[in-house]
């Protein structure tokens, strides 16, 4: 954990954050038909493609087309949890005032309720970004991912957790609102939850009929293969999201912070902290695309009402931004991220505060002034 208040003076941070504050007006004055056309194409996709998958296990009785309708499913999935529900939630579609991309509305094919989600994740995660006791997705109440973290010898579970939580991805986000461990302090009672219960039973209860019960029941003496099909797609996307949202918020040298060196922070310090507790994953158009532009964390952070697919067309003048200030941006293959991220998992589940940390390069901030 590093301080803020070292990387960059006052005045540096105040440049900074005009800079990104002009980067991101250019896009939203840019805003148009192109990014309208695009989220149309990638939701007229994924509806072909979970067509095509429930299509195929219709055929289950031949495993090519079970394994088929399996990957056009988990594809369909992904789609919709990553680049279509993920992000027209956050409003990056709202300007184009259309009822279906109205981040108010839309509800993605996830137990998760939409309207728990935008409150854990849109408010409390991003506003407070990496902030120990702030921010509720360092652990998700169920790991520890920085040495911050007071230990306690629940936490040699660590590599366990981390594995059930990657298996049951989205029931993890599903429980996330419900902020257990709050309850167990005292902090919160039982009674506040059940407006947030309520919408967790109906969610899962719905997507539980959808896949478990109403499809399988379709095809008839498939069933149980089609029942199959249908969990090993939501394992799928389970594991995929896992992956690349871990892979841009834990892996080495992303930063986390105090609620005091944070307090009443200006805009540019806001920013500052968004690059410095994110990271990227490097990868090709279509690894982009199916991680819902996350591959780009860093430009999610900066910026997350902006369309998602005008991360890689300014990540690189982001880069440019925070080469020239000094600051780090951390980026690198999905593996090798991944890799990083379990080392962490694996050295947070013992007692101590393992690991090197984060100092400032003196020469690189004289370079930036």
């Amino acid at each position: 954990m590093t301080g803020l208040q070292d990387r960059l003076t006052p005045e540096q941070v105040e440049e900074f954050g005009r800079e990104l504050d002009a980067l991101r007006q250019r896009i939203v004055d840019d805003l148009g038909e192109e990014d309208l056309e695009y989220i149309r194409k990638i939701i007229k996709t994924q509806r072909a493609l979970e067509v095509t998958g429930r299509g195929l296990l219709f055929a289950g009785f031949l495993p090519p087309a079970w394994l088929a309708g399996v990957a056009a499913l988990s594809a369909a999935k992904i789609l919709d949890n990553m680049e279509i529900g993920h992000n027209v939630m956050h409003g990056q579609y709202d300007w184009t005032r259309i009822p279906e991309l109205s981040s108010q509305r839309f509800e993605w094919d996830t137990v998760a309720p939409a309207e728990n989600w935008r409150h854990s994740h849109n408010y409390i995660h991003h506003t407070y970004t990496n902030i120990v006791d702030k921010d509720r997705d360092v652990g998700y109440g169920i790991l520890r991912m920085d040495p911050a973290q007071k230990w306690h010898p629940y936490y040699l579970g660590n590599p366990v957790y981390a594995t059930l939580l990657a298996l049951l991805f989205q029931w993890g986000v599903m429980l996330h609102d419900l902020e257990v461990e709050r309850v167990v302090k005292g902090e919160r009672t039982w009674a506040e939850n059940v407006p947030v219960l309520r919408r967790i039973v109906r969610k899962a209860s719905r997507q539980i009929g959808k896949d478990y019960v109403l499809f399988p029941l379709l095809t008839g003496p498939l069933a149980p293969l089609t029942l199959l099909g249908n969990a090993s797609a939501n394992l799928v996307r389970n594991l995929w999201a896992f992956s690349i949202i871990f892979c841009g918020h834990f892996p080495a040298d992303v930063e986390s912070f105090t609620e005091e060196e944070t307090e009443n922070e200006s805009r540019g310090q806001w920013y500052l902290r968004q690059i410095l507790g994110s990271a990227n994953i490097t990868g090709n158009p279509l690894f982009h695309i199916l991680s819902g532009n996350l591959s780009h964390q860093i430009e999610h952070h900066l910026f997350p009402d902006l369309p998602a697919r005008r991360y890689p067309q300014i990540a690189g003048e982001v880069r440019e931004i925070c080469e020239r200030y000094g600051l780090p941006y951390n980026t690198g293959p999905l593996h090798k991220q991944l890799w990083s991220v379990a080392k962490k998992i694996v050295r947070l589940a013992l007692p101590g505060k393992p690991g090197p940390t984060a100092t400032v390069d003196p020469e690189r901030q004289l370079r930036a002034a």
